[in-house]
């Protein structure tokens, strides 16, 4: 349960492919909100109640023998109820057995919303925008106490409210980016018809959560595994300002690090954040481990048992430590959740899989509630360079998820010059913000190819760029193909042992980010 606010926003997750997206719209308004599994016992939250519920979506049709079902007692709560399609059927189905039945035409994609009744609402939103529609069943007859405020020409019921309580429904998905006032409509929600205040910042979360970490720590030492990424740094930071020297960070470079980022990294740190920082270099452990490695899981769980050995190895003489501090974010919360029903299991590969329980550590984990957007405006706030913060997205793996087949120090240089000309240019023309994550791949692959009058036999890279919000769903970045043609020279010129350069212009879904 959140330490933050009494003034937040619980989501009962439905499955919705949605869901997440709920929760970020709200959180962009300055309110804090949690998603939490349909079926959680209103109980929890008597401690601190929400100020307003949003039911999410959901695959499911109210007559499926396993369809989900909301606990009414969340009804007793007393609080605005805000239900979103499956949200919405549900309700009108349980109130009135019948209401909600297969449409004869399904609905998916845009449609004009026409709104009828200026409630709460729909306060300052026009009479006809866009929305986005994702159903196959609606509601033919509405439940006498409910009032239609909006409707499309599919969907005679869009929109409704409760005559007499705060109970709002829509068939429509405002969470999404393709209904147009969508954000408003959550604004009213959260502000007009909740009363929440939109005090939740990073200033405040940074506030209540150096408060949190002095209460979990108390007088104990902390121990925090820098990646080098934005996340783990975010929270190296947040935890010197809250425990000071109770703190030891280690960096430990696994030789799988971009061209100079060790170093240039170890240098950000001792002399700009000022962190009690220890820097590590096992490059050629790692890579001696890896040797012979092609599978990808095996790979990453060869860097995960050497970066155990490294780091008990670096700390057995230094002082007693209770706690280890992680950049677990909340989709790995959110993921490792299902809404069939409550999981406390993180994703097990997520950072430094078993080191809290071979060294008997306790986890701080002060930004597991918030998505990387979050994080970065934390960062900010924490007086982190820009230049640090704007960074990509870089895996815990690293390189060794770049390169496909076998590693090698060879294979690792190649790809480390090849990447360091993809990156720089991207900087140099001013591209490097405007895609969300870029990188280099090492294919296991060699072909034929020309050099002055040399016949030569060389390995293929190949360049992905993704624009993004948060990694779950990407675009290809449709980079200039002049850019792209300058780059593929370059790297052809000045990487001896690369003589091919390909572009990747699959999205997510259906293809990951990484290739690994």
């Amino acid at each position: 349960m959140n330490n933050y606010t009494d003034d937040w926003i619980l989501i009962l997750d439905f499955g919705s492919q949605y869901t997440q997206l709920i929760a970020r719209r709200i959180r962009e308004l300055n309110v804090y909100c949690e998603i939490v599994p349909f079926n959680t016992p209103p109980l929890e939250f008597q401690d601190t109640p929400p100020a307003g519920i949003v039911l999410s979506g959901g695959p499911s049709s109210v007559y499926d023998d396993e369809a989900p079902k909301l606990n009414l007692d969340y009804l007793e709560l007393n609080v605005p109820i805000l239900g979103i399609c499956y949200g919405l059927q549900f309700l009108s189905h349980t109130l009135h057995p019948g209401s909600v039945e297969k449409a004869e035409k399904r609905e998916f994609g845009r449609s004009t919303l026409i709104v009828d009744d200026d409630s709460d609402l729909f306060k300052g939103i026009s009479k006809r925008s866009i929305a986005w529609m994702s159903h196959g069943d609606h509601i033919h007859d509405l439940p006498d106490s409910y009032k239609i405020i909006a409707h499309t020409s599919n969907a005679p019921v869009a929109a409704v409210r409760h005559k007499q309580g705060k109970i709002f429904g829509v068939q429509f998905h405002p969470e999404v980016a393709h209904t147009e006032e969508g954000s408003k409509i959550f604004q009213n929600f959260v502000e007009s018809i909740c009363g929440c205040s939109r005090s939740w910042t990073a200033a405040s979360f940074i506030e209540s959560q150096v408060k949190s970490i002095r209460r979990q720590v108390g007088n104990e030492n902390v121990l925090c595994a820098l990646s080098g990424g934005v996340d783990s740094t975010v929270v190296a930071t947040l935890l010197h300002q809250a425990i000071g020297n109770q703190l030891q960070c280690i960096f430990v470079n696994n030789g799988l690090l971009r061209k100079n980022e060790f170093s240039n990294v170890l240098a950000t740190y001792q002399e700009h954040l000022n962190l009690p920082v220890k820097g590590v270099d096992a490059s050629e452990e790692f890579l001696q481990n890896l040797q012979g490695i092609s599978e990808p899981e095996e790979k990453r769980k060869i860097i995960g048992t050497t970066f155990i050995d490294v780091f008990e190895r670096e700390m057995k003489d230094e002082k007693a430590y209770s706690f280890l501090a992680q950049g677990t974010l909340y989709p790995d919360v959110i993921e490792s959740i299902s809404f069939k029903g409550p999981s406390a299991t993180i994703k097990s590969h997520h950072n430094v899989g078993g080191l809290p329980e071979k060294m008997n550590l306790e986890l701080v984990e002060p930004v597991r509630e918030l998505f990387k957007d979050e994080v970065r405006n934390v960062g900010r706030e924490l007086g982190i360079p820009e230049s640090f913060i704007g960074r990509h997205p870089f895996p815990g793996p690293g390189l060794s998820i770049r390169i496909l087949g076998e590693l090698s120090a060879e294979r690792l240089d190649l790809l480390r010059e090849a990447d360091h000309i993809f990156i720089e240019a991207l900087r140099d023309h001013d591209l490097y913000d405007e895609v969300w994550q870029a990188l280099a791949v090492l294919l296991p692959v060699q072909s034929v190819g020309v050099m002055g009058d040399e016949r030569t036999y060389e390995f293929a890279i190949a360049l992905r760029a993704v624009t993004s919000r948060d990694g779950m769903t990407a675009d290809w970045a449709h980079l200039p193909y002049e850019f792209l043609a300058n780059v593929s020279n370059k790297i052809i010129n000045e990487v001896r042992g690369i003589n091919r350069v390909v572009y990747d212009i699959s999205s997510k879904p259906p293809s990951t980010i990484e290739w690994e």
